[in-house]
């Protein structure tokens, strides 16, 4: 007798389609998983055995062999238990295969037969809903996130023998009816610093609005204690709301990573590493998902930057021009988004206090070329703005805060206007000014002929490179559009121009 019951194991940022094909024969008493299965899934038979048994089921005394299908296709974790426990019931004849036609069936199995919550269920969803198949049942725990894809039924299972009874008609399974789709007022209220907490920094605070109104790359430069990693940390509260194809693909990167398995992620990420981190910790390796695809529609925020090594470093050139990443393998790659936001932060020289009339700087003109030289030209051409900040006087440390959040509230309002900007002008959700291609800023964007003239004199005199050349635009059209002008007018761009100085 044979059986064949389907599921769907993550692949990369994708999903695979796989076939559990059971068979059973007479001959002394077995269970076989066969088809490129690691250790984890042979030890499913351990779990898939002790959860029939435990369910109430009979373990059939026959040779039983389950297959993988297909073959060549590596398959690691506990996702196929499920759907293997579900192929000894019908091999047993205790299920029907008209059970269990048509459905996608997956999840982890514990030794009492409750089904437990995996890794990656989007991509599982997804690509069931792309192979035509219109009912999927998943771990109960995984159900808020399952159903953010719409156009599919989908069943959360909390027991195997509660699924036995479901596919029988005998009860009915939970579904996620009410699941939230919409970010917004997911935030309940204001946590952590905000603009009105940084003292003077005008023009850094400035500078941090455009490069969130356009999802820019920026550098923060100065001397210790001016207010830079506040000011990084103060940018989190600033970040727009949430576009539902975001919250989908940010909830995916953290159900992959394992990060969450159950919620739905409703707030952009803010990584945050420690300079000691290797590079397949950032970029990503065989291990996992690195901080740049967790960082995908949100902030990776290096803090002093220079200390991170240079190889680090400059494995962060193609993703920050590409906005993804491609982690190969002995045996596969996979492509992860990495569409991220950079804030950095320097210090002038290895001591910090570089130009500070306060404090004498200690560094050799060597050590200070060296510090400096972390950050590659090619490099910086990829960083879109760059500010410095000076020193705050401490009698202006002491002085009060403003009560309440005004200046956050205003700034944020007007972030929000300058992207509703952007929906409009390129048509769609999660578009900023930043992801133009070349091609895509001679074409969508426009300005004056006076700023025309500046900027083929500026881009001489500066020696541009093609690259900071269009960014250059780009952030102008930022600074456009929370002006609230589709035209980019000699003002706009020469404040633009005034961050591209290294």
């Amino acid at each position: 007798m044979t059986s064949k019951i389907h599921s769907v194991v993550p692949y990369g940022f994708e999903g695979k389609l796989v076939e559990v094909e059971g068979d059973m024969n007479r001959g002394l008493p077995a269970f076989n998983i066969v088809g490129m299965a690691n250790k984890t899934i042979n030890e499913a038979r351990e779990r898939v055995r002790s959860a029939v048994v435990n369910s109430g089921f009979s373990f059939p005394d026959k040779k039983v062999t389950i297959n993988l299908a297909p073959a060549e296709l590596p398959k690691d974790g506990a996702y196929l238990d499920l759907p293997i426990a579900l192929s000894v019931l019908v091999l047993s004849g205790q299920l029907l295969l008209s059970n269990v036609r048509n459905k996608v069936f997956v999840g982890e199995v514990s030794l009492t037969g409750e089904v437990k919550p995996v890794r990656a269920i989007i991509n599982i969803v997804e690509t069931a809903k792309k192979s035509g198949y219109k009912e999927i049942y998943v771990p109960v725990g995984n159900l808020q996130q399952a159903k953010l894809i719409d156009g599919v039924a989908i069943y959360g299972v909390a027991t195997l023998q509660e699924l036995f009874l479901a596919l029988k008609g005998q009860v009915t399974l939970p579904d996620a009816c009410g699941v939230v789709k919409d970010s917004k007022n997911a935030r309940n209220g204001v946590s952590g610093p905000i603009l009105d907490h940084v003292r003077g920094q005008n023009l850094a605070k400035r500078a941090m609005v455009i490069a969130i109104a356009g999802h820019h790359n920026i550098l923060i430069s100065g001397p210790p204690g001016a207010g830079k990693t506040l000011l990084a940390r103060a940018a989190a509260n600033l970040l727009p709301e949430l576009t539902p194809d975001e919250m989908i693909d940010i909830t995916k990167i953290h159900s992959i990573a394992g990060i969450s398995t159950g919620e739905i992620v409703l707030e952009r990420p803010f990584r945050r590493p420690h300079h000691t981190a290797s590079a397949p910790s950032i970029i990503g390796g065989a291990a996992g998902l690195g901080e740049i695809s967790l960082a995908h529609k949100g902030v990776l925020f290096l803090d002093e930057i220079p200390e991170f090594p240079r190889s680090v470093l400059e494995a962060l050139r193609q993703p920050l021009e590409d906005r993804e990443i491609t982690i190969s393998r002995a045996n596969r790659k996979s492509r992860y988004p990495a569409d991220f936001m950079l804030i950095a932060t320097m210090n002038p020289c290895p001591c910090g206090y570089l130009g500070d009339p306060t404090h004498e700087c200690k560094c050799t003109e060597a050590q200070i070329q060296n510090y400096q030289k972390k950050l590659s030209g090619p490099l910086f051409d990829r960083i879109d703005m760059n500010v410095t900040v000076e020193k705050v006087e401490n009698a202006d440390l002491r002085k009060d805060l403003p009560e309440g959040n005004s200046e956050h509230i205003v700034v944020k309002n007007n972030i929000t206007e300058a992207i509703e900007r952007q929906k409009t002008r390129y048509g769609r959700d999660g578009v900023y000014n930043s992801s133009l291609s070349s091609f895509e800023v001679s074409r969508l964007l426009k300005m004056d002929a006076a700023a025309e003239k500046m900027l083929a004199g500026a881009s001489g005199r500066l020696n541009l490179s093609a690259r900071s050349y269009f960014k250059t635009i780009k952030v102008a059209q930022t600074i456009a559009d929370l002006a609230g002008s589709d035209l980019i007018k000699p003002e706009h761009l020469a404040e633009a121009l005034s961050f591209r100085k290294r």
